[in-house]
């Protein structure tokens, strides 16, 4: 951890260990650690690209699920991925009854991997699958296991990924629950986030607790209102927070 920054993680260490319902909104910098590019940083899924999103659309899916596919199975699946510290730090904060939730952007699946159970998603899991028309559900390994475009045994109707694709909406149950956790901390931790992605980051205009810590190596819109900004290691700064320095 950078020797300017020590100081301030032992103040939130403190304020998190005294705090009454702490939440954690992260985002894809959480997951890096892992190997899991980000999508918009330097070699992220996006960096030098103008047509992946398409290739992560409904559109797409409808229209030509072969080429959704081919690019979903090229880079959005990570069997070799793990969970990092900043993973584990979040899993034993939870078990010791300090960290309330986690909204997570990511649809990865590591939170739960490391042991935290109340996880909201809010942008899905590659670990789920579920049929168009029946809606059958499915595990990852309907493509892990096969080269094909995955169809339901049961209607024979393509399946697809349970995450949120360009051309949809977030899940409103999942929203709420996001919203309603953030209404009801006291402290919110964002961490490897860019918070300008729209309407995950709005919820952050509903926040009245009384600390907001943010944790990126890149400015966000939201921090002049935070106490805290940390521009480090997510993984060096949640060591601390469990006494892993």
């Amino acid at each position: 951890m950078k020797e300017e920054y020590k100081d301030q993680v032992k103040q939130i260490k403190e304020i998190l260990h005294n705090s009454k319902h702490a939440v954690f909104f992260g985002g894809a910098g959480v997951s890096t650690d892992s190997g899991i590019p980000d999508f918009r940083g330097t070699g992220g899924l996006y960096s030098g690209q103008t047509n992946n999103e398409y290739f992560l659309s409904k559109e797409c899916l409808v229209s030509e699920p072969e080429r959704f596919y081919e690019f979903y199975r090229k880079n959005m699946v990570f069997p070799d991925a793990k969970p990092n510290r900043t993973h584990i730090a979040l899993a034993k904060l939870e078990s010791l009854g300090i960290i309330k939730s986690i909204i997570t952007q990511n649809i990865d699946g590591l939170h739960q991997a490391a042991g935290s159970n109340r996880v909201i998603e809010l942008h899905g899991t590659v670990d789920r699958f579920y049929c168009t028309k029946c809606r059958k559900v499915y595990d990852k390994a309907v493509i892990e296991n096969s080269s094909e475009i995955p169809m339901c045994e049961d209607c024979g109707a393509i399946i697809r990924p349970d995450v949120i694709l360009y051309g949809e909406c977030l899940d409103g149950f999942a929203f709420a629950d996001a919203e309603n956790e953030i209404n009801n901390a006291d402290v919110l931790i964002a961490g490897g986030s860019s918070l300008t992605v729209n309407p995950a980051a709005s919820l952050f205009g509903s926040f009245r607790g009384k600390h907001l810590i943010i944790i990126n190596f890149s400015a966000t819109p939201y921090d002049h209102r935070a106490g805290y900004v940390i521009r480090d290691s997510l993984s060096d700064v949640f060591d601390s927070f469990i006494g892993n320095e």
